[in-house]
């Protein structure tokens, strides 16, 4: 398994367009509202590392929650396609450093946090 530095990975929201300097990888699985994917600052859209439609509909994206998302996720991040989507992105940010870009207002508790923790050994 690739080793990841701190240093390789970032979180951004989507909407922030922060300077391009390493690949953005956009790790919701709905594609955010009002950003054109012609236009998007987005190097690669990664959804199949994003929580699952049940476990992100039954988040909500409340902040009582995130303490049970977080683990129901890292539980999702251990099976069959996330699993894979995790392998790549993971060998990526070891490689070259990456972006997880996201639409989620509150990016401390967002599944991109989660996963920025995953990839760094948290």
């Amino acid at each position: 398994m690739a080793r990841v530095k701190a240093s390789n990975v970032d979180i951004s929201r989507v909407y922030a367009h922060p300077p391009a300097t390493r690949e953005r990888v956009l790790v919701d699985r709905l594609w955010p509202r009002g950003v054109a994917k012609q236009n998007a600052p987005i190097d690669v859209w990664l959804k199949d590392v994003a929580p699952s439609t049940e476990l992100r509909k039954w988040y909500g994206h409340q902040p009582d929650l995130f303490d049970e998302f977080a683990k129901r996720y890292r539980d999702e991040l251990r099976h069959g396609d996330t699993a894979a989507a995790l392998t790549r992105l993971r060998a990526d940010a070891a490689r070259h450093g990456v972006t997880l870009v996201t639409a989620t207002r509150d990016v401390d508790r967002s599944g991109a946090a989660v996963l920025r923790d995953v990839l760094l050994g948290r």
